[in-house]
């Protein structure tokens, strides 16, 4: 099966990355770029959300957010016992890990779109739950329960960031305005999406490229954490999303929000709380090799589970 087109756009940029291209996204453009997707992203969720009661999600919201919470528990003492990371190191590595991207969402969205697989549109409610439990608990496997942790600075890092103001303030406005509402801007946001997604992803495959270097300084271990722990977390999100009642498409969509790593909210946060750990692993791993990883093979695998657990308890 060829691969979306959008993500030959990334392997593009990775390549040109590679062979240190003098190829290069306007910083403008790319910060233009990224609105642009958050906000159309949020307007989607808010569309479908208009179409559901908010009272009959929140017991799946509830579930989707306390079983996503396995994940960074299970990344810090594998970190910490196999991999000889350092507590703070461990921790940081965790809270990416646990939390979501965005951009892996979208591009997974795409994929199903293109194969005309249908999800759930509410799936967008539970990304912006999920940006931050795992930030929370990332900050106290670091440094406990105490004090001296700048919880106002990180809690306004993580509530007023770029991401999370633009994703619910789409959701609300799709939410209000409804389908009819929104029907004027569905040239923009709706018919340009992919074409802005690719725009996007070029510049994130020469990002990519250049955290190479940062993985290779830090061992065989993180590389091979980055790819079985995004799969470990995939399994356990298709699940749930199948037992859940989602469909296929929908479990998929779970499955590869448990299988991201954030690289925008989860750094910014850790560097307030905890910056004595090393920005260079977290984003390494989760940028480097996870993102790569989840758009060349990864929402290829999710969709084959949640498949597979839709025919084994259906």
């Amino acid at each position: 099966m060829p691969f979306e087109p959008v993500i030959l756009f990334f392997l593009l940029g990775l390549v040109a990355g590679i062979a240190r291209s003098d190829l290069k996204i306007p910083g403008v453009l790319y910060e233009s770029l990224s609105i642009f997707l958050l906000l159309a992203i949020g307007l989607k969720g808010g569309v479908e959300l208009a179409r559901h009661s908010v009272v009959a999600l929140l017991p799946q919201a509830a579930m989707v957010v306390l079983t996503a919470a396995l994940i960074p528990l299970l990344a810090f003492p594998l970190l910490r016992r196999l991999g000889g990371f350092a507590r703070a190191d461990a921790a940081s590595i965790a809270a990416h890990y646990g939390s979501v991207s965005v951009v892996t969402f979208a591009v997974a969205a795409a994929w199903l779109a293109g194969r005309g697989i249908e999800a759930e549109g509410h799936l967008i409610v539970f990304l912006v739950l999920l940006e931050f439990p795992a930030l929370v608990i990332g900050v106290l496997l670091a440094r406990g329960i105490g004090a001296d942790t700048p919880w106002g600075r990180v809690l306004h890092e993580v509530f007023a960031g770029k991401s999370i103001v633009l994703l619910v303030g789409g959701l609300v406005i799709g939410w209000v305005a409804g389908p009819e509402g929104i029907q004027p801007l569905d040239r923009l946001f709706i018919d340009l999406f992919k074409g802005m997604l690719a725009f996007f992803l070029l510049e994130m495959g020469l990002v990519a490229a250049g955290r190479l270097g940062d993985l290779r300084r830090a061992g065989p271990f993180l590389a091979g954490f980055a790819i079985a722990m995004p799969l470990a977390a995939g399994v356990l999100g298709t699940l749930t999303g199948t037992l859940l009642g989602l469909s296929v498409g929908g479990a998929t969509l779970l499955g590869t929000l448990y299988a991201s790593a954030s690289y925008i909210a989860a750094p910014a946060a850790m560097r307030i709380a905890v910056p004595e750990a090393n920005p260079a692993l977290s984003i390494g791993a989760s940028l480097g090799v996870t993102f790569p990883f989840n758009l060349l093979a990864g929402i290829p695998v999710y969709h084959w589970l949640a498949g597979t657990f839709n025919g084994w308890l259906k």
